[in-house]
């Protein structure tokens, strides 16, 4: 069901041999991201590359919306950004440049993990899949990621219930969702972009670009 052939040094967490196999008997139906994306973003980003997490919930649950890396819309969708939006006016908020590229894909390459804390959802249905046993893998992926510091940003309650997964000598930052149902709780004006950069930069570290590539 699922293409785990791109998930390189990800694929020797004990999840793909213990969980997932009892997941995959639990879904039917149409999910998204489609199948062969739901490892996208494992794919896209090796731990060895990782040196920022976003850490989001579940992915869109509009069709054709979700392509595997947190937040990240592809280019033709041409529909409401929601999340993204935001994200990107906090981007010109905290930075002072633009974003408009909602394919997050140079963000992954640079070295952003963008994984959520369920890989799958039905159409039209947010957080079903909550509770189908991919906490296993983001606790394993975070805790793989232990083995030097990196930068977590965690937004929304789920995200940050995932802290305690984590060494004390990261960076962690933490706010509300960038969703339009909480960015005004405290996701606008948080400045996790910068502050990130400035933490990669003492670290001895290429700072992320943000803005359009």
């Amino acid at each position: 069901m699922f293409d785990l052939s791109g998930l390189g040094e990800w694929g020797k967490l004990p999840f793909f041999a213990d969980d997932l196999p009892r997941i995959q008997t639990q879904i039917t139906g149409q999910i998204l991201p489609p199948p062969a994306l739901t490892f996208a973003a494992l794919a896209r980003t090796q731990p060895h590359d990782t040196h920022v997490v976003i850490l989001g919930q579940d992915p869109y649950h509009t069709p054709a919306k979700a392509d595997g890396l947190a937040f990240s819309i592809p280019a033709n969708f041409g529909g409401r950004l929601d999340s993204l939006g935001n994200i990107f006016k906090e981007i010109q908020s905290d930075t002072g440049k633009l974003r408009t590229l909602t394919a997050l894909h140079d963000w992954a390459d640079q070295g952003v993990l963008l994984l959520n804390t369920a890989l799958t959802v039905p159409p039209g249905k947010p957080k079903a899949h909550a509770k189908l046993g991919w906490s296993k893998l983001v606790q394993q992926a975070l805790e793989h990621l232990n083995d030097r510091p990196r930068a977590f940003i965690l937004w929304g309650g789920p995200a940050q219930a995932y802290a305690k997964h984590l060494a004390p000598y990261h960076l962690v930052l933490q706010s509300a969702h960038p969703s339009p149902l909480s960015a005004y709780r405290g996701f606008f004006g948080s400045r996790p972009f910068s502050k990130a950069n400035q933490w990669l930069i003492e670290q001895g570290q290429e700072p992320i670009n943000w803005a359009d590539p």
